[in-house]
């Protein structure tokens, strides 16, 4: 099978700048970002400034949608329903789709809304994109970890992995996938939450003696959970994404402490959220999720 026609759902940072990457290398009517007709009709005529040059993109409305070969969700969670919404006159039998959420779940949505034949897992990691407005700005792509979980799905592994090879985007194929979606979500569930919380950046969380207490509790409660999901999530994989997080900018500050200063919904239901419920179900105590989760409830509900 090959990867002609692509269609994501999604317009912010990530799926911008995807957009463009394919669109620059495998041109203009290769991508259609697809949406509902109240936002069609409302950015229909758009131009997008992604690192100061012009991009006219192809949008369309979910009716007029009919099936393509890839699709690529790129919405933030709190959208991931209304997304499977728009995607159902993008998908056929053959089409593939791939989720670059953060998180461990929206797999799971689109697998009862779809089936998996055609389902992929993967983990973004690395990039810079910042969107404001129609302008997007990024200097690093970053890497995407791909990898099926059954052989059924090896066939669009090997698709979508031609597919970035022509059109320049870095990946991984990893042999254990879910063992990368869970190694994300410990540092996201980590410095994300801490960050909001404690209304800090990246260098704050670990020069606040009590910040840097909880994020590193909320990290090992997320080990914990993975354990019991049969997930071997270890203190290796702790310390490896300490490491990451100590080497980013001190003053940097992660989606969650953004979220925040915008006065926006967060992604704790994929963080705090997802802990609580799974360890409920195995019965493991989270008491730092749990008081997060909380906390950054009361903060939205602030606004």
């Amino acid at each position: 099978m090959e990867i002609k026609k692509i269609a994501i759902v999604g317009m912010g940072a990530l799926g911008l700048m995807y957009g463009e990457m394919i669109t620059k290398a495998c041109g203009n009517d290769t991508v259609v970002y697809v949406m509902d007709a109240e936002r069609y009709n409302r950015h229909q005529n758009d131009v997008y400034i992604i690192n100061g040059v012009e991009q006219h993109f192809h949008l369309q409305s979910a009716e007029e949608a009919q099936p393509v070969d890839l699709v690529i969700v790129a919405t933030k969670f709190s959208g991931l329903e209304a997304a499977l919404q728009e995607m159902r006159g993008l998908v056929g039998s053959q089409t593939i789709i791939f989720s670059v959420l953060n998180g461990i779940s929206s797999e799971e949505f689109i697998k009862e809304r779809f089936g998996d034949d055609n389902l992929l897992y993967c983990v973004a990691l690395g990039m810079d994109a910042v969107r404001e407005g129609t302008t997007l700005t990024y200097e690093h792509t970053g890497m995407l970890k791909i990898g099926c979980v059954e052989e059924k799905q090896r066939p669009a592994l090997d698709a979508v992995t031609a597919f970035l090879d022509k059109a320049g985007i870095i990946y991984t194929v990893e042999a254990d996938i879910l063992h990368a979606l869970w190694a994300k979500l410990l540092l996201n569930v980590g410095i994300n939450q801490t960050c909001m919380v404690y209304a800090t950046g990246y260098g704050g969380a670990f020069d606040n003696d009590k910040a840097r207490e909880d994020m590193f509790d909320a990290m090992h409660e997320v080990i914990a959970v993975a354990q019991k999901e049969g997930v071997n999530l270890t203190e290796a994989d702790f310390e490896s994404a300490v490491k990451v997080l100590r080497g980013l900018a001190y003053d940097g500050l992660p989606s969650m402490r953004q979220d925040a200063l915008a006065k926006r919904p967060s992604e704790v239901e994929l963080f705090a959220g997802t802990i609580i419920r799974l360890g409920a179900k195995h019965g493991v105590d989270v008491p730092v999720n749990q008081r997060y989760y909380e906390c950054i409830k009361a903060m939205e509900a602030a606004y």
